[in-house]
């Protein structure tokens, strides 16, 4: 049987971080990618935000690995090249009874090490965005945006030069764990044994770790699917900053964001569906976001919303349950050495990629 040090599964940007950062301490890397091209999966279908870290629980991965990604990430775009923008963000207090929410936040992001939050009264608040309608805002300047696929093509051309390799069409579909390493079979029957086993598979990450004899299944979350649909905006952004209502239980809110272009969507919203290839945009839902949207921005025209894209995160709590936590699950958890397991990587998973990347490492002992 052929021989390789590392695998990774899934070819997103939290998959390739993580082959990059093996590849470049020293190890062989492959990463296996089911399509026919990185970055199909989650990673294609978000809001592209460079993420705070404000809302997450202090002392939580998503809290601390968000802090830290979004310092790395814009380190990382300054020096490849990659297309970003520190647009900043305002999250808004629509009525006076949401006020105390925006000082909750605040708090939150002050105890999980963000220091560049500023309140804003509702005055300043209008004097930044005249088109918005608020009572007060938050202002997070180092919130942004950036070209994911640039940055996943980037991280690519890392791990590349460093000697590793993505390889398409290669569905990983068993795993057996053993002593001396995992044997690996993919769909067309390939075999290969390698000593690193990596599960960035998004979407497929529980259903993946079912197939891997050796590992008990009570070390493999329930997968939920939470589907976040988007509304293109017709004609001119009329803001410049990114606009976030106050958070809901499952997501962020319908928020507006912009593209590198100046062009505006607004989105996700929460949708609670059975299958993660859900992804048609429902145009009746438009009347919600209208609702939504016209709380801070009540300019916004009748028609001037269009269905874009959806996208479905990899949720391992239920509409009822507590959002839950990142899982980097290594030895210390399942007691298999070489094998790592990325459940739950949902936003903010693309801002803390590196730093999910150098955690990986650390669970490893490289």
């Amino acid at each position: 049987m052929e021989h390789v040090d590392c695998v990774v599964v899934g070819a997103g940007v939290v998959g390739l971080a993580v082959a990059r950062a093996l590849a470049l301490a020293g190890r062989e890397v492959l990463v296996f990618e089911a399509t026919d091209a990185i970055g199909t999966g989650i990673s294609s279908r978000n809001s592209e935000v460079i993420h705070a870290g404000l809302y997450y629980a202090a002392g939580s991965l998503k809290a601390r690995l968000c802090v830290t990604g979004n310092k790395l990430l814009h380190a990382y775009c300054e020096a490849h090249g990659v297309a970003h923008k520190r647009c900043g963000k305002m999250i808004v207090a629509s009525s006076a009874d949401q006020l105390s929410q925006l000082t909750s936040i605040a708090e939150q992001a002050k105890q999980n090490g963000v220091t560049d939050l500023r309140l804003l009264t509702k005055q300043e608040a209008l004097h930044l965005e005249p088109n918005l309608r608020c009572e007060a805002a938050l202002l997070s300047s180092g919130t942004g945006i950036v070209d994911s696929h640039a940055l996943m093509l980037a991280f690519q051309a890392d791990l590349e030069n460093a000697g590793g390799m993505v390889v398409l069409h290669a569905a990983l579909t068993h795993a057996k764990l053993g002593a001396d390493g995992i044997a690996l079979t993919t769909l067309d029957g390939s075999r290969l044994h390698c000593k690193v086993l990596v599960n960035a598979a998004g979407l497929q990450a529980p259903a993946l770790a079912h197939q891997f004899a050796g590992l008990a299944p009570a070390h493999v979350p329930t997968a939920f699917y939470a589907k976040g649909n988007y509304f293109a905006l017709s004609g001119k952004a009329p803001f410049s900053h990114l606009i976030y209502p106050l958070p809901e239980a499952a997501g962020l809110g319908v928020h507006l964001t912009l593209d590198l272009a100046g062009q505006a969507k607004f989105g996700p919203d929460v949708q609670w569906v059975d299958a993660a290839d859900d992804l048609r945009v429902d145009p009746s839902r438009g009347d919600v976001f209208y609702q939504a949207v016209r709380r801070y921005w009540p300019g916004l025209q009748a028609g001037a919303l269009q269905p874009a894209y959806a996208g479905i995160r990899p949720k391992i709590s239920g509409p009822q349950q507590p959002a839950s936590d990142f899982v980097i699950q290594g030895q210390r958890v399942h007691g298999q050495a070489g094998l790592v397991n990325l459940f739950g990587i949902e936003s903010p998973g693309l801002t803390s990629s590196l730093a999910i990347a150098q955690e990986v490492l650390t669970q490893l002992l490289l």
